[in-house]
C-alpha cells in the first residue's frame, strides 16, 4: 500500500511515501525551489517521492494531510472575532488566501495530485505525535508534542503502544511556549520561524537576568508544565507583529532592528527565554513521567529542535530513553501524517526494534549515482579526480588536518534542518580559526553562531559528557573537563561577545561559550563512507571529531543536486568539493559567470 504524506500552506511544506508502514522517502519543497521555508503545496517534493518509487499518482492508495485546515480556520475567525476591530488588518490579509486555497484543500490536492481516493486529516499534533512514536524503537513510549501552535493545540502529551497513540493533555492557543520563544525571536531583531537557532545560540553569551520578569509578567508555569501567558504583551492573536508596546516598555526599548548590532541585552534576552523554555520542559516532563510510568519519551513539534532544552530533559529527566524526530517541525508533519494514517486509521502493526530507529538515518531524499555526477561535471568541464573509496577517505582526511574547508556531498539528501553527513561542510574541530572561517567566509552568517560536531559513535564518550547516541544533531552536551582549557584571570572576565574568539578545548571549533557542543554521533549502518572519513581523519590526526555544518549559505535552502552544490562550493571560500568519489580542487575550476551580486544578496539576507 502506497501511502502519501503531505504538509503545506504554512511553512516547511514537505511530502513523504510509506509503503506498507516503511518510510521509502521524504523531502522538503524547499531543496527544489531554492526558496527558504518554503510554504507552497510541494509538488516537487511530491513528484519526485512518486518517482524515486518508480509509481506515479494513480498508484497513490491513500494521501494523508498533516492537520485539519476547517478546525484551522474556526481557529482564526474565533481569534479575530475575540479581537475586533482591533486586528481588522490582519483579518483582511489572512481570510483571502483561506477562501482561495487552504480551505479547500481536499480539492486541491485531488485537483494537483489528479487523485479520486481518500484523503485523510488527522490533527496536527496527531502528526507530530505519530512522527515522534511511530520511527521511535519503543513498543511503548510517552509524547509530548511542542510548537507555535496547529488547529488549538499549542503542546500535546500522551501514550504510544504498539500500534496506537492516545493522547492524555493538551495546551491550546494563545498560550503557546513555541510562541513565546518566537516573541524573543522577533524581539532580538531575528525572522519568525527561522531564527529560533540563532536564540539559542546566543543564549550563552548572555546572563539570565530576565527570568524572573518573564514569569512573573509573561508567562504562568505551574508544577506540572502547564502554563498561560498574559496575552497584554503579546500581538500575534490580532496584529502583523509578535510583541507589542507593553512588552517593549517591560523590556526596557523598542525591538532590536534586524541587522542592527547585537547588545548585552539580546543576549541576556535570549539566554532568559532559553532558561524558561528549558524549565517549562523539564517540569512538562516530570508530570508526563508522573502520568504515564514510561521510561521512554518521544519529542516532536518545532520546539523539540531545542536541543538545549532536549539535552537538560535527557540529563536531569526522569526518563531513561528519548527519541526526538529528526524533522520534528513541519515538515515531519508530512511523515507523521502517512504512518498515521497506516497505523492508526488503518490498524496495521507496528514492530518496534527496540535499539533502532526505522528513520534510516533520516537520508530520505534524493541521490545521485557516481556516472550522474561525472556526466554532470564532464558536459561543464569542471576539473576533478575520481578516486576508490579508500583513497577518497585518506584525500579528504588529509585536506581536513591541513585546515582545508570541505564540501561532502554524498549519498541521500537528509529530511529535516540539519545537515547529517549527507549535505554537509566540514572541518577541522581542532582548529582554533575554523569558526571564524566558517561563519564569515564560507556561511556568511553571524560570527556568535556555534557549529556542530561530527564524531564516531564509538567514541562519543571520549570526547563529550554522553554515553548515548545523537545521530540527527538533536541533543547539547558538555565538553570532556579533561579536554577543556583553564581560562585565564582576562579570559574569565570576559563578557559577552568578548567571549567568541576564546579557544577553550582541545576542540575548540565545536565548544561554544559554555564549554557545551550540538552533538552528531555518525554510525557506520546508516552512512558508511561518513564514518570511514571520521576514522580516516583519526587514524591520521588521533582525533575523531570534525565540524559539521549544512552546505548551503545563509538565506539559502540545504543544497540538493550536484548542480546546487557546485554553485555553492564556488561561491564560497570552500577548498574543496567532494561529489560522491570525485574530488575537485577550488585552485583547479574555472571562474563561475553570471553571479556577481551574490554575496550582497547574503549580507542582506
Amino acid at each position: 500500500m502506497n501511502i502519501l504524506g503531505i504538509s503545506a500552506y504554512y511553512h516547511d511544506s514537505a511530502a513523504c511515501l510509506v509503503q506498507d508502514g516503511r518510510i521509502v522517502s521524504a523531502a522538503q519543497e524547499e531543496r527544489f525551489t531554492r526558496i527558504k521555508h518554503d510554504q507552497s503545496f510541494p509538488e516537487h517534493a511530491v513528484a519526485w517521492c512518486l518517482k524515486s518509487a518508480g509509481l506515479s499518482p494513480a498508484d497513490i492508495d491513500l494521501v494523508a494531510f498533516y492537520d485539519k485546515p476547517f478546525l484551522k480556520f474556526e481557529r482564526i475567525l474565533q481569534t479575530h472575532l475575540a479581537y475586533a476591530p482591533k486586528g481588522i488588518r490582519s483579518f483582511i490579509k489572512a481570510i483571502p488566501v483561506w477562501l482561495k486555497d487552504k480551505i479547500w484543500l481536499k480539492d486541491h490536492i485531488a485537483n494537483r495530485l489528479d487523485y479520486e481516493g481518500t484523503i485523510l486529516f488527522p490533527e496536527h499534533h496527531e502528526s507530530h505525535a505519530a512522527s515522534a512514536f511511530y520511527p521511535s524503537p519503543f513498543e511503548r513510549a510517552a509524547f509530548l508534542t511542542i510548537d507555535g501552535v496547529g488547529e488549538w493545540s499549542t503542546t500535546s502529551y500522551g501514550v504510544g503502544e504498539g500500534n496506537r497513540l492516545r493522547m492524555a493533555g493538551e495546551i491550546h492557543f494563545p498560550h503557546s511556549l513555541g510562541l513565546l520563544y518566537s516573541a524573543f525571536t522577533y524581539y532580538t531583531g531575528f525572522k519568525v520561524n527561522s531564527g529560533e537557532y540563532k536564540v539559542m545560540g546566543l543564549a550563552p553569551y548572555g546572563e539570565p537576568k530576565y527570568v524572573q520578569t518573564i514569569l512573573d509578567e509573561l508567562i504562568d508555569l505551574k508544577d506540572d508544565g502547564s502554563f498561560k501567558m498574559n496575552m497584554k504583551y503579546f500581538n500575534y492573536c490580532a496584529g502583523l507583529t509578535m510583541t507589542n508596546r507593553r512588552f517593549d516598555d517591560l523590556f526596557g526599548g523598542p525591538r532590536r532592528a534586524p541587522e542592527s548590532e547585537l547588545t548585552q541585552r539580546e543576549m541576556d534576552l535570549a539566554r532568559s527565554v532559553q532558561e524558561v523554555t528549558e524549565e517549562a520542559m523539564l517540569r512538562m516532563g516530570r508530570h508526563i513521567h508522573t502520568e504515564t510510568g514510561s521510561e521512554n519519551l518521544c519529542l516532536a513539534g518545532g520546539v523539540a529542535l531545542n536541543c538545549v532544552a532536549n539535552g537538560r530533559l535527557l540529563r536531569e529527566g526522569p526518563f531513561e530513553n528519548i527519541w526526538i524526530q529528526p524533522a520534528a517541525g513541519d515538515a515531519g508533519g508530512a511523515l507523521g501524517a502517512a504512518l498515521y494514517a497506516w497505523h492508526q486509521y488503518r490498524d496495521e502493526p507496528r514492530v518496534a526494534d527496540g535499539a533502532i530507529d526505522s528513520q534510516r538515518g533520516s537520508y530520505l531524499g534524493p541521490s545521485y549515482s557516481s556516472e550522474e555526477i561525472c556526466a554532470f561535471l564532464d558536459e561543464h568541464g569542471y576539473p576533478y579526480t575520481q578516486l576508490d573509496e579508500e583513497t577518497l577517505s585518506e584525500k579528504v582526511a588529509t585536506h581536513i588536518a591541513k585546515e582545508n574547508v570541505v564540501g561532502w556531498f554524498q549519498g541521500a539528501m537528509e529530511f529535516g534542518p540539519r545537515a547529517l553527513g549527507g549535505r554537509s561542510i566540514i572541518g577541522d574541530a581542532r582548529s582554533p580559526k575554523m569558526q571564524e572561517t566558517m561563519n564569515l567566509k564560507i556561511k556568511f552568517r553571524e560570527s556568535f553562531r556555534p557549529f556542530a560536531p561530527s564524531v564516531l559513535a564509538e567514541d562519543v564518550s571520549e570526547y563529550f559528557e554522553q554515553e548515548v547516541e545523537s545521530p540527527y544533531m538533536l541533543l547539547v552536551a558538555p565538553v570532556k573537563e579533561s579536554l577543556r582549557r583553564a581560562m585565564t584571570e582576562d579570559e574569565a572576565a570576559l563578557f559577552g561577545i568578548e567571549k567568541l574568539n576564546v579557544c577553550r578545548s582541545t576542540i575548540p571549533a565545536v565548544t561554544h561559550v559554555d564549554y557545551s557542543a550540538r552533538i552528531q554521533t555518525v554510525h557506520e549502518d546508516t552512512n558508511p563512507r561518513y564514518h570511514r572519513l571520521l576514522r580516516a581523519f583519526k587514524a591520521k590526526t588521533g582525533c575523531s571529531v570534525v565540524i559539521n555544518t549544512s552546505f548551503n549559505v545563509r538565506g539559502e535552502p540545504i543544497v540538493c543536486t550536484p548542480e546546487d552544490a557546485y554553485r555553492c562550493f564556488m561561491r564560497t571560500d570552500m577548498d574543496y568539493l567532494v561529489l560522491e568519489d570525485c574530488v575537485l580542487a577550488k585552485s583547479d575550476q574555472p571562474k563561475l559567470v553570471g553571479d556577481t551580486d551574490w554575496k550582497r544578496e547574503f549580507e542582506l539576507d
